[in-house]
């Protein structure tokens, strides 16, 4: 059975579900149908992961390797056969199970600075409706007694955020021709030139262009919390006015008003200046150890618009 010669190993709120939208329009690229299948994190395992919406995550997941190769047999000529899993680079077993099935596999991954990495996954479960603290300075002070309860990934807004260890031990098992380091601010600033650099180490042909008029998960994925909460319960709670307005308009009218009015009062929140610090105390470690390890090592893997990987660390 087929299995994938490319993964696309995160992280996670970094552009990888862009990145992997526009791979599936490359004759030369097969992409599996099914996303996030996470089947090197969760091999023949029974989850029960106990956060709010973790349920998701588990109805994706794919643990059996007979079905996770189903994935990939309608291949046909392409050279490049991927797929995307954003939580393989956090996750600590995967790169020994990875090595064991696919040993010459290449890697692609995408990195983001930590802090907005972190707000974006804050917002993300508040528009999906998982998240109940729309403080995300408490929601990072209770994000360690989530994770002692095995609530999914998604939840770990800091602890995912040590590249350099997560990245570490891909480097111990891997030879460093094997993994592509690519940074998510160029992706934003010049998304054709960076998907040349991905085509580039796919060996697949750069010459190609594909439809970047689809924005995937913007807008959609940025999440927004109400401006004015007493409004917003107004407008989605039953009291008097609502019922008095239903005899006069009718039903579609009042839906497009109550809509107009609910967006109205929707914005994205700032991320407050003194979390990001604070945030950013806490990752001091990973600042720390990304300068101690031998920087020719990492650039040498690296393969991005002229942006060595010391000005991602300068840039945070």
């Amino acid at each position: 059975m087929t299995m994938p010669n490319f993964l696309i190993i995160g992280a996670a709120k970094s552009g990888t579900s862009s990145l992997e939208y526009y791979l599936k329009q490359h004759p030369q690229i097969y992409m599996s149908y099914a996303e996030e299948m996470h089947f090197f994190a969760f091999e023949n395992q029974k989850l029960n992961f106990q956060g709010i919406g973790d349920i998701s995550l588990m109805r994706r997941a794919v643990t059996s390797l007979d079905d996770y190769q189903a994935q990939f047999q309608d291949v046909s000529e392409e050279i490049a056969i991927g797929e995307k899993s954003a939580w393989y680079l956090y996750h600590p077993k995967v790169p020994e199970r990875i090595k064991h099935y696919i040993p010459n596999v290449k890697l692609i991954t995408v990195l983001r600075n930590p802090v907005d990495r972190a707000y974006s996954s804050f917002l993300h479960l508040i528009r999906d409706y998982s998240e109940p603290i729309h403080d995300l300075e408490v929601a990072l002070e209770a994000e360690p007694q989530r994770i002692d309860n095995n609530w999914e990934y998604l939840w770990h807004y800091q602890q995912a955020g040590f590249d350099y260890q997560q990245l570490q031990r891909y480097f111990d098992i891997f030879a460093p021709e094997q993994i592509g380091i690519f940074i998510y601010e160029d992706y934003r600033k010049n998304p054709e030139k960076f998907l040349v650099t991905i085509f580039d180490f796919l060996c697949v042909d750069k010459t190609f262009k594909p439809d970047l008029s689809k924005k995937i998960n913007v807008g959609k994925l940025k999440a927004k919390v109400p401006k004015n909460q007493t409004f917003h319960n107004f407008g989605s709670e039953p009291n008097i006015i609502k019922s008095m307005v239903k005899n006069f308009l009718p039903i579609s009218l009042r839906e497009r008003i109550r809509e107009g009015l609910k967006q109205t009062n929707l914005g994205q929140p700032p991320l407050q200046p003194q979390v990001r610090k604070k945030t950013l105390r806490y990752l001091s470690v990973r600042y720390y150890e990304f300068r101690k390890v031998d920087f020719q090592r990492l650039v040498s893997m690296v393969r991005t618009i002229n942006r060595p990987i010391n000005c991602l660390i300068d840039s945070i």
